[in-house]
């Protein structure tokens, strides 16, 4: 098969296009024929590695696909060949305490495509049956796979930890990334009010495309909790979505008294200084996450389907063009999910 793959972590360069051996499917997986693959700026940080990765290389980048089932390994009795099918990328063993609780994403043995194994930049490959999710006729196989992580992240995030309810103020650090983008949508479809913070005008005018009620141009209001805090009647927000990490001191100043400051990334920086007198004095909580549960990803996935959530497609390219795609991806210039096209 064909496929994106490199040798060595670092620059663009590294990657590589050419012939990868087809994967066989094992008991309880089917091979998946790609259409589409979507990229997350986790694709950058797995190619440039990160200290204390034990990355097998050559590898495979890239956590989001669709396509068809062309194949069934043995044990596998609910899928036909052809299906059209959009793959949840959060892998789990199935038998611990926490998936047997239903709480997937924590599992002992817990796995990411694209990270601790071979992803979606390829013509095929093979996953749990059980990781698959079948997309309606009609349905188009970027707009799933665009969806698939960054939607099950948000959905996780805000409504299964952070417990969001209608009427509350929900504040978004950042106006461009996929995950936040899905944050805005679940917000606005839980009955929050929805406050964004972000730097540049046609990000900020598709934040509010997207349902966002307020929008504050940090290039314009540098001290932008003090924005906040007088926006809403000196109380502060709910809930703050920080997926940044730097922006922590700033997220803590803007969240009311009994406030839950969201995360599930750093694209600032890992670590983060944080003054602790504004978590007990205001009652704050500091919520995480990691992508979701198979439970979160059909409920998100359905919305997705039936239209109610819907992901913002930027660019496609051709899968031999993934670099320049990557390249895209850390310029910032996306609009929404850039998507790899597998012919």
């Amino acid at each position: 098969m064909k496929a994106i793959f490199f040798h060595n972590q670092g620059d663009i360069d590294v990657l590589e296009y050419g012939d990868f051996p087809t994967p066989e499917p094992g008991p309880g997986q089917v091979l998946v024929r790609l259409k589409a693959a979507a990229l997350n700026r986790l694709d950058l940080w797995v190619r440039e590695g990160w200290s204390g990765q034990n990355l097998e290389c050559p590898h495979i980048p890239g956590a989001d696909g669709a396509g068809e089932i062309s194949a069934l390994g043995s044990g596998v009795n609910n899928w036909s060949v052809g299906d059209r099918v959009v793959i949840n990328s959060n892998l789990s063993c199935g038998t611990c305490q926490y998936c047997l609780a239903g709480f997937d994403n924590r599992c002992l043995n817990w796995g990411l495509l694209g990270e601790t194994r071979h992803g979606t930049y390829a013509e095929y490959i093979a996953v749990p049956a059980r990781n698959l999710l079948t997309i309606p006729d009609g349905f188009s196989e970027h707009t799933a796979a665009a969806a698939a992580l960054v939607f099950q992240t948000a959905w996780h995030s805000l409504i299964g930890r952070g417990e969001l309810r209608a009427g509350e103020t929900v504040l978004i650090v950042g106006a461009s990334g996929g995950v936040n983008q899905a944050c805005i949508q679940v917000a606005k479809l839980s009955g929050a009010t929805v406050y964004v913070i972000g730097s540049h005008p046609d990000k900020l005018a598709l934040a509010e495309s997207l349902g966002a009620d307020f929008l504050i141009d940090r290039t314009k209001e540098s001290d932008w909790p003090k924005v906040v805090y007088l926006m809403t009647n000196k109380r502060g927000v709910d809930v703050v979505v920080d997926n940044v990490g730097t922006t922590f001191p700033e997220s803590l100043k803007a969240a009311g008294r009994g406030g839950r400051i969201l995360t599930v990334g750093n694209t600032g920086h890992p670590k983060v200084e944080i003054d602790n007198r504004y978590i007990f004095a205001k009652h704050l909580s500091l919520i995480g996450s990691t992508m979701g549960t198979h439970h979160d990803f059909r409920t998100v996935m359905e919305l997705v389907f039936s239209g109610r959530l819907n992901p913002i497609l930027d660019q496609t390219y051709p899968l031999s063009e993934a670099g320049a795609a990557q390249q895209r991806l850390a310029r910032g210039e996306q609009m929404g999910k850039i998507t790899l096209a597998i012919d």
